[in-house]
């Protein structure tokens, strides 16, 4: 998939999954535009500029900042995962480049809901790595990560037994657009210049011939 076409979907990836499992009740509410991502996290979470925050809200985000969530084993599938679903390309870094993986573990810790499906998705994920070809995720190669992840990225498709799977990649699919596409990387990526002042250099000449308009 296109990233553009990610950017597109983002919105849409939980629709018809809601008999699924009781993992996918995260995805659902799940935003495409974090409001903490939009303030202007950076890659490693820590040192961007909290603005319109209150006075707890920084302190709030400091303390989470400072604690661990996911150990290093599932920090790095994760971001083998999120470059999965967004490559570095010939227009802009990966997923990993832009601080996706830091910016799911502030999620995991600022929204504790999402701590069970997150570990238990990454936890499948493994577990079919091993039941397939004998290594974890992140051992595998390429071609079988890619195997594993077309079977649960394509919710139409339904093979029994994947709910479990389709519903963490639809969780992770929605977390990684959202850390990335309010990343600098990513809004650099989709071309979003913010509020940029107009040049006036007054009425068309054309414009005022058509209505009559002369000079004073």
């Amino acid at each position: 998939m296109k990233r553009r076409d990610l950017l597109k979907n983002a919105g849409l990836t939980t629709l018809g999954l809601a008999g699924l499992s009781p993992q996918i009740k995260a995805a659902e509410w799940l935003d495409p535009a974090v409001d903490l991502a939009a303030s202007g996290a950076e890659k490693g979470g820590k040192d961007f500029e909290q603005f319109g925050r209150t006075e707890y809200e920084k302190q709030r985000d400091a303390k989470l900042f400072k604690e661990v969530f996911f150990n290093k084993h599932e920090m790095k599938t994760i971001a083998v995962l999120v470059d999965i679903i967004i490559p570095k390309d010939e227009r802009s870094g990966s997923a990993t480049d832009a601080g996706v993986p830091d910016f799911i573990e502030f999620m995991a810790k600022d929204k504790p809901e999402l701590q069970t499906p997150l570990r238990g998705g990454l936890t499948w994920l493994d577990t079919q790595a091993s039941r397939r070809f004998g290594r974890q995720f992140i051992e595998c190669t390429a071609a079988q990560r890619i195997e594993i992840v077309e079977d649960i990225a394509y919710p139409e498709r339904k093979k029994n037994g994947m709910s479990q799977g389709i519903a963490f990649f639809s969780l992770m699919r929605n977390l990684t657009a959202s850390g990335f596409w309010s990343s600098k990387i990513g809004i650099e990526d989709i071309g979003y210049q913010g509020n940029v002042a107009n040049v006036w250099n007054g009425v068309p000449e054309e414009v005022k011939r058509q209505y009559g308009v002369e000079e004073e």
